[in-house]
């Protein structure tokens, strides 16, 4: 029986060609999603083997999406693909419960072997990032922790998409004071005082691409 796999990108084209890949190798690729909240809901639904997550999605990245599907589909394993080699998005990936990491210029060679290797239990690196991740990994070293809860790091990457309160209200089903409230706490635990600063903030976190 082949490997079920949902895939989550925002690009189309790149998404198709994926798909093109892992059917080619055997892979059934059940699904399909633009954005991380469309990722969960498929994760639920479907329960698929593996799911294949872009970290910079719109509305729900990538890591994000990670740890919830991991609450909604405990056996489905997740994988970041990504433009991101450095060593805090790597981090991040592997606290945020991912077993593999690829890197989207070596996705034709790599995602298949990340794919065989994660489904049995092991980690999966793209060649040529950084061996120190896994022994931050492990807490041999101390990486930065990240101040933000869950919670306010989506209403931050809906901030830093442009999104109104009440858009964001909505998309999160939160009522609008409650948003402002996140948004103010944000402020205050990352010390900036204007959009920009968000905007620029979330984008070196990898939440958006600039």
């Amino acid at each position: 029986m082949s490997l079920e796999v949902l895939l989550a990108d925002d690009h189309v084209l790149f998404r198709q060609a994926l798909k093109v890949l892992l059917e080619r190798e055997g892979f059934s690729v059940r699904a399909e999603a633009c954005d991380g909240h469309e990722a969960v809901r498929l994760a639920a639904t479907l329960r698929p083997d593996i799911a294949v997550l872009d970290i910079a999605m719109p509305a729900l990245n990538g890591l994000d999406a990670a740890r919830q599907i991991t609450k909604v589909s405990s056996g489905t394993k997740s994988i970041a693909l990504t433009m991101y080699t450095d060593d805090h998005y790597v981090i991040g990936a592997l606290k945020a419960n991912m077993r593999g990491y690829v890197i989207k210029t070596q996705a034709a060679q790599d995602l298949v072997a990340a794919i065989r290797s994660v489904n049995k239990g092991q980690i999966y690196l793209s060649p040529g990032v950084s061996g120190a991740i896994i022994d931050a990994y492990l807490g041999r070293t101390s990486p930065v922790a990240d101040p933000l809860t869950s919670r306010e790091r989506q209403v931050l990457q809906l901030v830093a998409e442009g999104k109104t309160s009440k858009e964001i209200a909505d998309i999160l089903d939160l009522g609008v004071k409650s948003v402002e409230s996140y948004r103010t706490r944000i402020m205050q635990k990352l010390e900036i005082h204007n959009t920009a600063g968000l905007v620029r903030y979330a984008i070196r976190q990898g939440l958006v691409q600039p």
